[in-house]
């Protein structure tokens, strides 16, 4: 059997656009308490997306909202830029803010999740195994005082590690499963996996003949969409370095000049001084001036003036 990974936009939505296949992920995957899981879902239509500042390939894959209004956005996120904060963030609160048509009471607005699955590390300086990253206004003392409204998520999906789990939540791990190790070259599904009815109906959903030919065609453009993006950004990095190192260079080299004449000028001023100050003190002991006078006058030591 060969299968499809499932983080590129066709396959993701084709799996997360099932609603019970999305309750049980967002269940597993947000900070939940028991009593705020999610029950069913209504998704929102695209004009009521948040609009995405850039166009870049990755943009927000599903967005829906549950019987209480809680609004829902996933995204996943192939290829890692610093302004993915800025854009997730953007979103967030735009989606938070449009649930109001002015005058309307504030009471009236509802929590908004963001959960972002990035294929890529952008924490380097935490700890391998802390690949799970959630955000919140809290205080900055007492952090167990919060402003409800946004929470914002971050999973660095190749952080996670199975053989590290510490959890209890097993969906979590199963589907975390699911989206690290079902692509291209799974040759045998864990049996851990298959015995989820869930992950079993999402891996189905994977596999390339349950693909129509135009979802094949679309998922091959994708590969090829983010290639491309991954080329650009390596290559302005690359350029960016040169660029840098070469700017580096340059200043250094024109420091290194102006210092060079400088010490030259300081040291060319002091050879002349001196050479002048030995005229000087030959002239004046010639005419019988005494040691002290020339001393005074020229600053050279008693030695130096005897020797002339």
């Amino acid at each position: 059997m060969r299968y499809y990974d499932p983080r590129y936009d066709i396959t993701f939505k084709k799996v997360f656009n099932n609603p019970d296949l999305l309750i049980s992920f967002l269940n597993a995957l947000l900070p939940l308490k028991d009593d705020e899981q999610v029950e069913s879902i209504e998704y929102l239509s695209p004009e009521m997306l948040p609009e995405i500042p850039d166009g870049k390939f990755s943009i927000v894959d599903v967005c829906c909202k549950d019987k209480e209004g809680r609004q829902f956005i996933v995204e996943m996120q192939m290829v890692w830029s610093e302004e993915f904060k800025t854009r997730v963030l953007f979103n967030a609160s735009k989606a938070y803010v449009n649930q109001l048509e002015k005058g309307e009471d504030y009471k009236l607005l509802r929590p908004v999740y963001s959960l972002n699955l990035v294929n890529g590390i952008f924490e380097k300086d935490l700890p391998k195994n802390e690949y799970y990253h959630f955000y919140q206004l809290v205080h900055e003392k007492h952090t167990d005082k919060v402003i409800e409204g946004l929470h914002i998520l971050f999973v660095e999906l190749p952080k996670f590690n199975p053989a590290d789990w510490n959890e209890k939540k097993k969906m979590k791990r199963l589907w975390l499963r699911f989206l690290t190790e079902i692509n291209e070259t799974t040759k045998e599904v864990p049996a851990e996996l298959k015995e989820n009815p869930y992950i079993e109906k999402a891996i189905s959903l994977m596999e390339v003949s349950a693909m129509t030919e135009q979802e094949r065609y679309v998922y091959e453009r994708n590969l090829d969409s983010i290639s491309m993006e991954k080329t650009i950004i390596r290559e302005a990095i690359e350029k960016g370095m040169a660029q840098g190192m070469a700017q580096g260079m340059a200043q250094g080299m024109a420091q290194g000049m102006a210092q060079g004449r400088a010490e030259g000028k300081v040291e060319g001023l002091a050879e002349g001084e001196a050479k002048a100050n030995l005229e000087t003190a030959l002239k004046m002991k010639v005419k019988g001036y005494s040691l002290d006078d020339i001393f005074e006058i020229t600053g050279l030591t008693k030695e130096e003036i005897e020797k002339l």
